[in-house]
């Protein structure tokens, strides 16, 4: 049987491609994660408001190391954060109310 290069580099290709797809897919239907809450420190309605919602509902809080957490668990099964947070933690704004 004779083979031609095209076919033999085809099916590298498609299982490269099928492993990629496994990789985007499930990070595309997982539950959407909460957003950074722009302060440190949560005050007045804010803080009474987050204080009453669910610890897997509440925003990221810079700084908040135990909350940020358990989120990440929760949503991710894994509680180390990834550097993607690490940055957008470094880049929330620290601004007096």
């Amino acid at each position: 049987m004779k083979y031609c290069k095209l076919t033999l580099l085809y099916v590298p290709c498609c299982f490269i491609f099928v492993l990629l797809m496994q990789a985007w897919v499930p990070a595309a239907t997982q539950a959407q994660e909460p957003d950074w809450y722009p302060y440190v420190l949560a005050r007045g309605n804010d803080r009474s408001v987050i204080k009453n919602t669910h610890i897997n509902d509440r925003p990221y809080r810079p700084l908040h190391f135990y909350g940020n957490a358990v989120r990440r668990n929760y949503y991710r099964g894994n509680p180390v954060p990834m550097p993607k947070d690490l940055i957008r933690a470094s880049t929330v704004r620290l601004r007096r109310r």
